[in-house]
């Protein structure tokens, strides 16, 4: 009666189903029951698994109420929520501690690697969404912020290792507040609120930055002119719309030339310090601090005194004197460029930058080059050319009645509801995904297991950073939230591994930091936090800190006890949303099977660890698919 009902093609397809399950019993594939796409993926998730899926991508990983919420909601109903969500920040964290250590004890007080610390305890505050003590305890709930806030700070870094930025933890934090703040807004406003905060000039040396001299051979600085074009805008050569490279005898065309960067070196002279807060020192009767604009013979401001004077975190202001606003500058060209083939006339400092972020933010390149970076940071490494282009095309008009161009909240939600992220790897599976950043690994399983702190103070940096006597994490895995080595990020976005990926014209970013020490270092924190770090632990030196992180492992540890498999299912969702291979969930079993209860003191937490570290150390989960 059933197949009578179903009709032949529907009989047929029932019998491909069964014989697909058990042609699948020992694959090293996820199960693939029709879900080829024609459903409107963006009225889902229609499942846990698709829930847990998106959160990988759109926040810093899924747990349980997560994914009952977002199944609740929609898609757009999320959406919805995380725009209109508060931001949090990390500079009010910083004056909260302040407020609290310095008039205890100034000597922590002035304790540049205590700093350091302080902005990567709020940094993971924020990520883990756990309670704000700065805040009476409130939780962070801005998830899709703070995701697209680390993202961008990969695409327009600012570091640590700088040895100025080094001690300047208000700068640093007020850097990553800014991108954050700027997630959701237009990319116009960001590259302008980049170009103009102290970190980034004092990164990329375009802080009092002073126009030609020909007498004392002075040149203007061109570091930031580089990379605000090749890094954080129209990259070094041209595309098409589809992020693709445009060719001319076969060979790529350059974007611009060393004539342009020395004009936009000229246009980004006469930038210095703000100068909130300033007070004028004098010798012989010339400041020697702050611009006096009744003095003829103008000085840059000397700088901050301290870390948290608020010229750290004020955009910089201009120096007219120091600007060079005589000379014409060559900046890019293209199809409609506004400034007559792309030629800047003289004029002061902010009209000059006005304009040359203008041209920059018109470029063609923008729309292309900007949604591969965001791309390849939240969902996979080798987006097709038509996935590209589609985001792209939103990039350049949102579809709004105000046609309104570099608008990042569509833009992300463009990137998180195409086909390609919500169905792709479905589609071609192989080839699909990136290798999951140490760090977010970390935050993933910190946020499955509900981690806290056992007496609710701020997390310890050491948990991201550096738990005495444990070298700092950047040493470790190789990364930490600004602690990037160089501009180009911790792995640079053509990086290709050698061997089959390569050889397929493939890249592979995070790949750079997959080192021999790297990867054994990473197994060996997960390690820790695993079997050590636990609620109510004190089975390692530093798991009952009261500012350590523990995992609420215990949670699961009578289903662990009754049912083996459905553990490695539970966590099959929370960690891979649901594409563990059938062959990997057999060894896993397997081995939870074997575990005697004899042998142990705590059985179920025994099998939850276990369970736990095969998943975090296996190939499989290193992909995030």
């Amino acid at each position: 009666m059933f197949t009578i009902a179903l009709g032949w093609r529907g009989a047929v397809a029932l019998v491909l189903v069964a014989a697909s399950q058990a042609a699948m019993a020992q694959s090293h594939l996820p199960e693939q029951v029709f879900r080829s796409g024609f459903e409107g993926v963006a009225s889902g998730p229609s499942n846990d698994a698709e829930a847990a899926r998106f959160l990988a991508q759109a926040s810093f990983g899924a747990n349980d109420a997560d994914i009952a919420h977002l199944r609740t909601v929609g898609y757009a109903g999320w959406f919805n929520e995380q725009f209109a969500a508060s931001g949090s920040t990390q500079t009010h964290y910083l004056d909260w501690v302040q407020g609290l250590v310095c008039p205890v004890d100034d000597a922590d007080c002035n304790t540049v690697a205590e700093w350091a610390h302080t902005r990567l305890e709020i940094w993971a505050v924020n990520a883990l969404g756990t309670p704000d003590p700065s805040r009476a305890g409130a939780l962070p709930g801005d998830q899709l912020r703070q995701r697209v806030a680390f993202a961008l700070s990969e695409i327009f870094v600012v570091s640590n290792s700088n040895g100025t930025l080094a001690g300047q933890p208000w700068a640093l934090a007020s850097y990553y507040d800014m991108l954050a703040a700027n997630a959701f807004g237009n990319y116009r406003t960001l590259l302008e609120d980049v170009t103009r905060h102290p970190a980034m000039g004092v990164f990329l040396s375009s802080i009092q930055n002073q126009k030609a001299n020909a007498e004392e051979n002075i040149h203007p600085d061109e570091n930031y002119a580089r990379e605000i074009n090749q890094l954080f805008s129209v990259g070094l050569v041209q595309l098409n719309p589809d992020g693709t490279p445009k060719l001319s005898g076969g060979q790529p065309i350059p974007t611009y030339d060393q004539t342009t960067v020395r004009g936009f070196a000229a246009v980004f002279t006469g930038w210095d310090f703000n100068s909130v807060g300033c007070s004028v020192d004098y010798q012989d009767g010339v400041p020697l601090c702050c611009n006096n604009p009744q003095n003829p013979d103008q000085y840059f401001y000397c700088g901050p005194a301290n870390s948290d004077d608020l010229a750290w975190q004020y955009p910089m202001e201009p120096v007219e004197y120091w600007h060079d606003s005589t000379s014409s500058k060559q900046l890019l060209t293209y199809p409609g460029v506004a400034l007559a083939n792309g030629v800047l006339p003289p004029g002061s400092a902010s009209t000059e930058m006005a304009q040359a972020l203008d041209n920059i933010f018109h470029h063609p390149n923008v729309g292309p080059f900007v949604s591969k970076r965001l791309i390849e940071r939240l969902v996979m490494s080798n987006p097709p050319p038509a996935y590209v282009q589609r985001v792209a095309q939103v990039f350049n008009d949102d579809g709004s009645a105000s046609h309104v161009r570099g608008n990042l909240k569509a833009v992300v939600k463009a990137i998180l509801l195409d086909p390609e992220a919500r169905i792709g790897h479905w589609q071609h599976y192989a080839t699909y995904g990136k290798l999951r950043e140490p760090l977010l690994k970390l935050t993933q399983i910190w946020r499955a297991l509900h981690a806290r702190t056992p007496t609710g103070d701020p997390v310890r940096s050491g948990r991201i950073g550096n738990l005495q006597p444990w070298p700092p994490i950047i040493d470790m895995i190789g990364e930490a939230p600004l602690y990037s080595p160089t501009v180009f990020n911790f792995f640079k976005p053509d990086f290709a591994p050698p061997g089959e990926m390569r050889g397929a014209g493939m890249v592979g970013p995070e790949f750079q930091i997959l080192t021999d020490t790297t990867s054994t270092a990473l197994a060996n924190m997960l390690f820790h936090e695993v079997f050590c770090n636990y609620t109510a632990s004190d089975r390692c030196w530093g798991s009952d800190f009261s500012n350590n992180l523990q995992m609420n492992e215990d949670a699961d540890a009578a289903l662990a006890v009754s049912s083996p498999a459905a553990l490695v299912d539970r966590y099959n969702l929370l960690l891979m949303s649901g594409q563990m291979s059938p062959f990997m969930r057999g060894v896993i079993v397997a081995r939870l099977n074997q575990m005697q209860a004899g042998d142990y003191d705590h059985f179920g937490r025994a099998r939850v660890q276990e369970a736990l570290y095969l998943i975090l150390t296996s190939p499989e989960y290193s992909i995030q698919k």
